[in-house]
């Protein structure tokens, strides 16, 4: 009998409660559900919205779902508040929580900040070539707390985003056009004019080497073996290396071709011969 007593207690309290936060209950319900639909809306609203101004693919996908995220929020506010909690001791508790997981995950909070400052200031993009945090290669992917980077060597780079805020970035592909960087050493019997008039010819019938700016070639050091000269032709960023190796390959041909001498480092050793006396 007190068994039944206290099922029927309980009956009677859930009934009363029923009764009193029924409409609460199902009205709580109903935010959630149509919250979560337009939370939803609105994330890929937003995000065709970035497309049409075209804006970084990343900083697409970062600041939809960011809208998504606080929309969520939102929405289990409203529903709270709808049940009759206090939703101002929610959000007490909820910063005073975020206050504790902030000092826990500091270095994660530190990589969200840079990835932030990446996505808002762009010092690279999706598909660049760049060089940081002592490492360097092709910009897949930009996370919140990482970077994606893969090298020319078909390896994945996971490269934390405080660390490329804090270091220096090279971005290889940043500008539209570069300068390659040459240095042939030539033996000192060879004619230096010979040399330069064979590299401009080359430089000349490379339709991929840019008239403006107009290439430098000069004489740049006297070495212990040889004469260096340098050589700087401009070209389109995309074309850089293929440039780079087909103008190495047709000057070496010209210059055996022509007869001008790329010298192997050469050092002199003499050997001394001492003569032993024997005394008797």
């Amino acid at each position: 009998m007190k068994t039944l007593k206290i099922f029927q207690d309980i009956q009677v309290d859930f009934i009363k409660y029923v009764a009193d936060y029924g409409f609460n209950i199902l009205g709580s319900i109903f935010i959630i559900v149509i919250g979560f639909y337009i939370s939803k809306k609105v994330k890929n609203l937003t995000k065709k919205f970035l497309q049409k101004s075209n804006i970084d693919v990343s900083l697409v996908a970062f600041i939809s779902q960011l809208v998504y995220v606080l929309c969520l929020v939102f929405v289990g506010v409203s529903a709270l508040n709808k049940l009759g909690m206090s939703t101002t001791s929610f959000v007490a508790v909820l910063g005073a929580s975020g206050f504790a997981i902030g000092l826990a995950f500091q270095d994660s909070l530190s990589n969200f900040a840079s990835g932030i400052l990446i996505l808002i200031f762009k010092p690279f993009r999706t598909n660049d070539y760049i060089q940081g945090a002592g490492t360097e290669g092709t910009v897949v992917e930009m996370q919140i707390f990482n970077t994606i980077l893969k090298t020319p060597d078909n390896k994945t780079i996971i490269v934390p985003n405080s660390k490329l805020t804090s270091d220096n970035i090279i971005n290889f592909t940043f500008q539209d056009k570069r300068r390659i960087d040459f240095v042939f050493g030539i033996s000192y019997d060879s004619d230096i004019r010979t040399a330069k008039n064979i590299i401009e010819k080359v430089f000349n019938e490379e339709e991929r080497v840019l008239k403006d700016p107009k290439p430098v070639i000069g004489v740049y050091e006297f070495a212990d073996s040889c004469v260096n000269i340098a050589a700087r032709p401009w070209v389109k960023t995309e074309d850089y290396w293929d440039v780079y190796y087909s103008l190495m390959e047709k000057i070496k041909y010209d210059f055996d071709k022509n007869g001008i001498e790329i010298p192997y480092p050469q050092r002199v050793v003499y050997h001394k011969q001492i003569k032993e006396e024997k005394n008797d």
